[in-house]
């Protein structure tokens, strides 16, 4: 004896559809902001472990940073302070190549969120030697004058490079009242409100809403910018 059995029809089909795309668009934002928040930690970790390097070689460098502004001009496209902002050039491919013995993985030298939006800009990437490419930012090893600027940290003990950044007082830096407050590492951002930034950088950064930073102290944390989208 046959059953009798009962077809969805067209309406139920289009209602079950409906609902899925619905659920979909609700949890995609939720699914996207979870991969990104897990990109950012892994930038933090990575800037948490250039952090240690640094230290390590200011312990077998008398309490120094370093000083290698030679590198800066040497290294594959040389010194190139920007035209439109800043005056000068922060990419951090020379801290590369002389944190070499404390990080042996380059890779840390690359943010998750990085090759998606700032691959190929040559203000946002450098290479070292062998080709390896870091996005991230040194500012205040963005300079290579002599004698060494006053917010530059160009071979200063930390005490020296607080000292010369509150005689300073650099409006865009702030005055710091020890090393937990002077950033050495950066992602790379361009904020919207500086009008000579180009149009096609302008409020991007490469993490939503802001940026992880890393501090002379060792510490890292994320800083949310409004200057940025």
């Amino acid at each position: 004896m046959l059953r009798n059995s009962r077809a969805f029809t067209l309406i139920e089909l289009l209602v079950v559809v409906a609902i899925i795309a619905i659920l979909a668009a609700l949890l995609f934002p939720v699914f996207n902001s979870a991969k990104e928040s897990a990109k950012r930690t892994t930038c933090l970790s990575n800037m948490r472990q250039i952090s240690m390097g640094l230290m390590m070689y200011m312990i077998d460098s008398d309490d120094r940073l370093p000083d290698r502004r030679d590198l800066k001009t040497s290294l594959p496209g040389g010194y190139r302070p920007w035209t439109d902002w800043p005056g000068s050039d922060p990419r951090a491919g020379w801290a590369m190549v002389v944190l070499e013995p404390y990080i042996k993985n380059n890779q840390l030298w690359l943010c998750p969120s990085s090759e998606g939006k700032f691959r190929g800009i040559d203000q946002a990437e450098q290479e070292n030697f062998e080709g390896d490419i870091t996005h991230y930012w040194m500012w205040r090893f963005d300079r290579t004058d002599f004698p060494t600027p006053l917010d530059n940290l160009w071979g200063k003990t930390p005490d020296q490079a607080v000292r010369d950044l509150q005689v300073a007082n650099n409006p865009f830096i702030g005055v710091p009242d020890g090393i937990a407050d002077v950033e050495i590492l950066v992602d790379p951002y361009f904020p919207k409100t500086i009008p000579v930034v180009n149009d096609y950088l302008k409020g991007k950064a490469v993490h939503t809403g802001g940026r992880n930073r890393a501090f002379l102290d060792g510490h890292v944390r994320f800083f949310r910018d409004r200057r940025t989208d």
